[in-house]
């Protein structure tokens, strides 16, 4: 037999990006390969793309939020059929360690990832490991959801779990800093939530301006106090729930100064693994009785979770969809996405 062949973008090295003519991934018994049909571009594509990354092996295709049409299935795979459409969680949980067993499956002590330890979804077709298809990464795709609007499943998913692990609640005042992407996902789900207040701030105008559509309280840190307009609009309680959705350590550190007595600080934004500290007044800490956690993905139940208020209409993810590629034209939406150009760019293999 014939072997097949697709178009990948093969990052060989970092900045050593190229489209290749590859084989196409052939399921094992208990998996299954899907036709990418979106694949939408992260900032840690961007960040991998220039650095590597501590869990990939080159040359290494990568692309993690990924949507398209499953096109073979191993032997011993029932749940899907060759023409199911589905979003796949890329985050994998084995299923058998301790975290996995509390329910705890994005903090798996053998958790691997599409795009880092398996090849992603900058490709025609993407292989879907055993532990993916027997763990609840794949998800089906409502009818009613385009393949672009699923492959937004992911980050919205990770926004999800960062709001249940900040007990976002009814009548709670929510504070963003960061109105990326990320930021305005934030801010849509807790008015979804039911929160009274949802402030959402930047230092960009520029991205200010772009997350007018959220319906948050907009504040541009370039010309305005954040802590005044906290006070201001709190009565001097500030923010219930505070949630840097940015890396910066300047947000982490004024995070602390503007959270609530016994409220939730939330460190959504990663910081540079060679400055990683942050001043930390933990007084602060110990007299208002606030707490402080962070979020770096999410679960397949939160995935699906997404997937579901994608297709309720709640939050319209097309609105986020800034430019769109083909594959050959890679390189263009990760500089488009390094810029901060728009807000999400998909590739469309």
């Amino acid at each position: 037999m014939k072997e097949l062949k697709m178009k990948a973008a093969v990052l060989k090295n970092p900045e050593e990006l190229s489209i290749e003519e590859v084989s196409v991934p052939v399921p094992e018994i208990n998996e299954i390969v899907i036709n990418v049909k979106s694949c939408a571009i992260c900032g840690t594509d961007v960040k991998v793309f220039h650095h590597g990354h501590k869990h990939i092996v080159f040359p290494r295709i990568t692309g993690h939020e990924v949507s398209g049409v499953v096109s073979s299935v191993g032997k011993n795979v029932e749940e899907f059929k060759e023409g199911d459409r589905v979003a796949v969680a890329p985050a994998i949980p084995c299923g058998r360690c301790l975290y996995c067993r509390k329910g705890y499956q994005s903090m798996c002590d053998n958790l691997k990832a599409i795009g880092y330890h398996y090849d992603g979804g900058f490709a025609e077709y993407m292989r879907v490991p055993e532990d993916a298809v027997r763990n609840g990464c794949v998800n089906k795709v409502p009818d009613n959801v385009s393949f672009e609007e699923a492959s937004l499943a992911e980050p919205l998913a990770c926004v999800i779990n960062g709001q249940l692990l900040s007990r976002v609640r009814l009548g709670d005042t929510v504070l963003i800093i960061g109105s990326g992407p990320i930021g305005c996902l934030h801010a849509e789900l807790a008015i979804n939530t039911g929160a009274a207040k949802v402030i959402l701030a930047d230092i960009s105008s520029d991205r200010v301006k772009m997350a007018e559509f959220t319906g948050a309280m907009l504040v541009d840190m370039s010309k305005e106090d954040i802590k005044k307009v906290v006070i201001g609009l709190t009565g001097g309680h500030k923010a219930d729930r505070v949630i840097v959705a940015a890396g910066a350590p300047q947000a982490q550190e004024v995070a602390l100064e503007l959270v609530a007595k016994r409220g939730s600080v939330n460190y959504f934004g990663g910081l540079p693994k060679e400055k990683p500290f942050i001043n930390f007044n933990s007084n602060l800490l110990h007299y208002d009785e606030f707490f402080v956690t962070g979020t770096h993905g999410s679960s397949p139940l939160h995935n699906r979770i997404a997937l579901d208020i994608i297709a309720s209409g709640r939050i319209d993810v097309k609105k986020y969809i800034s430019y769109r590629y083909p594959l050959d034209e890679i390189k263009t939406g990760l500089k488009k996405a390094e810029d901060k150009e728009g807000m999400k760019i998909v590739v469309l293999p």
